[in-house]
């Protein structure tokens, strides 16, 4: 039977509290835990910052006090699963490994969710990013070989391959050209309102990331890397946040984005080898169940309106993290030229030479690009570039040269 959070029972909110020395997590060791555990908590480290961030917003647009409390109830628990999440993350752990970290994230979750994604807009839209987060992993790859003599490897092991995708300095759009289609919220399947909101909430957590931590990266190679991908990012958040209905309610939203919580914890605890990791994710999953309880009360009070009807089936599959090198590949290999037009997708032979896109190009790319120059450093210093390509030579043929920047 399909699991259903909504007949399952939680913890009290008021058992919910915890002391500063349950808060205060156990950081994993770098060199020891396995990728995909520090990916589970990079996610869902984004994961309860996106419901923290929708709830303060929902209750600077409400006037009804009791209300108010009670999102500042569930807030202040949810505040306190995201700190105990992020601070596993230990101190020896550098900017730029945990920025490798993020990247495969961003690999290996968006391929997931296009290969499970039923929408073919939604899927498209996934496999559109899915490259430039591809190639951002292939840039700050190289910059760790550069600045630190390191390989990326170390932090992703033999599960996402690194090489060029979608050349990142390539990917800077007219914001005209970010904005997407809404999937119908009355004609959307549940699962692809939860891979939006899961999507949105990785990117959004990727783009914060990066505008706070790139300033304290040394050199100005490196800060330039982390600007100009800072701006790809921006650009995914709005491409992701489009595919929302924006007609959904304020209960609405706030019920999916309970669910997806309920939905992610509970599919992580199948995969998990982590012990502590684990145990934080049945944790968590067993204040969500009770957080998707009091909210759905709130739909039944003030929407009058039977939140069972969202979720009649329970999930349809759960999300796990995987290795995705051959779905990958296919799309390297069918979708690496693609550009975006408006709304729509398109090869980029399909592009008139006077569309916004290359005045736009011309403008931000003026005076050189860091993610072009990092490669020509680390040619200049090694002879190539650096990559693991686990799955054999490079799907594209042109890029198959690794003496290629752009």
């Amino acid at each position: 039977m399909a699991f259903n959070p909504l007949k399952e029972k939680g913890i009290p909110i008021e058992k919910q509290f915890k002391s500063w020395s349950e808060l205060n997590s156990q950081p994993y060791d770098k060199d020891a835990i396995h990728p995909y555990t520090r990916t589970a908590g990079i996610l869902m480290n984004g994961v309860e910052v996106e419901g923290a961030l929708f709830s303060h917003n929902f209750a600077r647009h409400t006037d009804d006090m009791e209300l108010k409390k009670k999102l500042a109830l569930i807030r202040r628990i949810e505040q306190s699963q995201q700190k105990v999440i992020n601070w596993m993350i230990p101190a020896d752990e550098s900017n730029l490994e945990v920025t490798i970290g993020y990247e495969q994230v961003a690999v290996d979750l968006t391929a997931f969710l296009a290969e499970n994604e039923k929408d073919p807009y939604v899927k498209q839209a996934l496999d559109f990013a899915l490259l430039e987060d591809f190639d951002h992993l292939y840039r700050y790859a190289n910059l760790m070989r550069l600045t630190m003599g390191k390989d990326a490897s170390s932090v992703t092991k033999q599960y996402t391959e690194i090489t060029v995708g979608r050349p990142t300095a390539l990917e800077h759009r007219h914001p005209l050209d970010d904005v997407r289609k809404y999937a119908d919220k009355n004609t959307a399947d549940l699962m692809t309102i939860l891979h939006t909101l899961t999507i949105i909430s990785a990117e959004q957590q990727t783009m914060n990331f990066y505008m706070n931590v790139g300033d304290r990266i040394e050199g100005s190679l490196g800060r330039g890397l982390y600007l100009e991908i800072a701006q790809i990012e921006e650009q995914h958040v709005t491409h992701y946040e489009s595919l929302l209905d924006p007609r959904m309610s304020w209960f609405e939203q706030l019920f999916y984005h309970e669910l997806n919580e309920c939905w992610l914890y509970y599919s992580l605890m199948q995969s998990e080898s982590n012990n502590n990791a684990k145990k934080v994710w049945e944790d968590n999953l067993a204040m969500e169940i009770e957080h998707l309880r009091i909210v759905a009360d709130m739909m039944k009070q003030y929407e009058k309106r039977d939140p069972a009807e969202l979720i009649p089936d329970g999930f349809s599959h759960l999300f796990r993290f995987k290795s995705n090198i051959d779905y990958v590949r296919n799309i390297l290999k069918t979708q690496y030229n693609y550009n975006a037009m408006d709304t729509e997708f398109v090869p980029a032979r399909q592009v008139p030479d006077d569309y916004r896109y290359f005045r736009h190009q011309e403008l931000v790319n003026a005076g050189g690009v860091p993610s072009v120059e990092v490669i020509e450093r680390v040619i200049d210093k090694e002879g190539q570039d650096y990559r693991q390509e686990v799955g054999g030579p490079h799907p594209v043929e042109e890029y198959r040269e690794k003496v290629f920047a752009r």
